[in-house]
């Protein structure tokens, strides 16, 4: 398939009063159209400084990347308007309705107003929010926030979609209905999903293939099985297992060279 993210060498330097600090020291990747990605490291890894370049929130220092054949340098605007974007904490405004707030997103991108009206009506159908339309943001629930902030990065269309730790703080049955939503997203929509999580158990049930990252690169990447059998000695290993190990946290540690299984 064809490359949708292609990142080489992909650094951020940032300067402060102590000196330089390399957030991000070289990060090689590739992401394929129709995939889910897990994006995973340790805290300072470099995960949300490299998911906040290749979104156009923050310049490179080095390096060089494009996403949807847009050059991340060159032409910003086309990356913008080829991907949505889900922040850790969201962006609604709680004083007005889900269906004022699609509405607005969708003339935010310049839709006229009755095609931000159909496309209001078709995201609250396709994310089961069409029977919360006329209730205020700040009454959702946690679960029905997040399908709503999902609902407003998916306005335009994207082909892809970066989910920065989407499932923090909600409840187990609003995290299964969430990883419902990502799978349908890839499955009938062919969104490429880019997902940084902290839970181990969300990347090995979601993601089609991992990226560990750690200290700025890339540790390891491959298929949630293939790491297991790679750094946690079988395939029935436990992720976390195989996460410490990679990382140099665990009882093994990895390869201090990236490793592509």
């Amino acid at each position: 398939m064809a490359a949708v993210i292609s990142a080489a060498g992909l650094a951020r330097t940032f300067q402060t009063r102590h000196g330089p600090v390399e957030a991000v020291r070289g990060i090689d990747l590739t992401v394929r159209e129709g995939e889910i990605l897990g994006f995973l490291g340790p805290n300072g890894a470099g995960k949300t400084t490299t998911l906040r370049m290749l979104t156009t929130l923050l310049k490179p220092t080095g390096g060089a990347a494009t996403v949807a054949g847009h050059d991340l340098a060159a032409d910003p605007a086309a990356v913008r308007r080829a991907c949505g974007y889900v922040a850790q904490s969201g962006g609604v405004d709680p004083q007005i309705t889900v269906r004022e707030e699609l509405v607005t997103q969708g003339r935010m991108y310049r839709l006229p107003k009755a095609g931000a009206v159909r496309r209001t009506a078709e995201l609250a159908r396709d994310l089961g929010l069409t029977e919360l339309l006329d209730r205020k943001t700040a009454a959702l629930s946690g679960g029905q926030r997040r399908r709503l902030d999902i609902a407003m990065a998916l306005t335009h269309r994207p082909k892809v979609l970066f989910l920065d730790e989407p499932t923090t703080g909600l409840d187990p049955g609003s995290r299964a209905d969430l990883w419902d939503l990502v799978r349908r997203l890839r499955d009938e929509y062919g969104t490429t999903v880019f997902l940084t999580t902290h839970y181990l158990d969300e990347a090995d049930a979601l993601a089609d293939r991992l990226v560990i990252v750690d200290k700025g690169v890339v540790a390891a990447e491959g298929t949630p099985s293939a790491l297991k059998l790679a750094h946690g000695g079988s395939i029935d290993a436990t992720l976390q297992d195989t996460f410490l190990a990679i990382t140099g946290r665990g009882p093994a540690a990895a390869d201090p060279a990236p490793v592509a299984v």
